[in-house]
């Protein structure tokens, strides 16, 4: 089965934040994720805004984990974990 990356963020230093996302880009590449939503248009129905969500498909939830936990996005994260707020999700598909 396969899996989405779900993450909605506010972002609080845009020069950090671009360093991280050039990191997490090449790692969810290198762990067959692949982008199918990255900050567009939304409507929120519920909840908290963010004005940034991004969607990315990967093979299975495990390659999604394996990707959070890799060095190359762990590093990322340290750039984004002083220039954002966001929650972060993987959600099993039945695809």
């Amino acid at each position: 089965m396969g899996a989405l990356w779900i993450a909605h963020v506010t972002v609080t230093d845009e020069t950090a934040y671009a360093k991280y996302a050039a990191l997490a880009t090449q790692a969810i590449a290198e762990h067959g994720g692949v982008f199918i939503a990255r900050g567009g248009r939304f409507v929120q129905l519920e909840g908290q805004a963010r004005p940034r969500n991004v969607v990315a498909r990967f093979p299975s939830v495990e390659a999604a984990e394996k990707c959070y936990n890799s060095d190359v996005y762990q590093r990322a994260l340290n750039h984004a974990r002083d220039a954002s707020e966001r929650e972060l999700m993987i959600v099993e598909t039945d695809e």
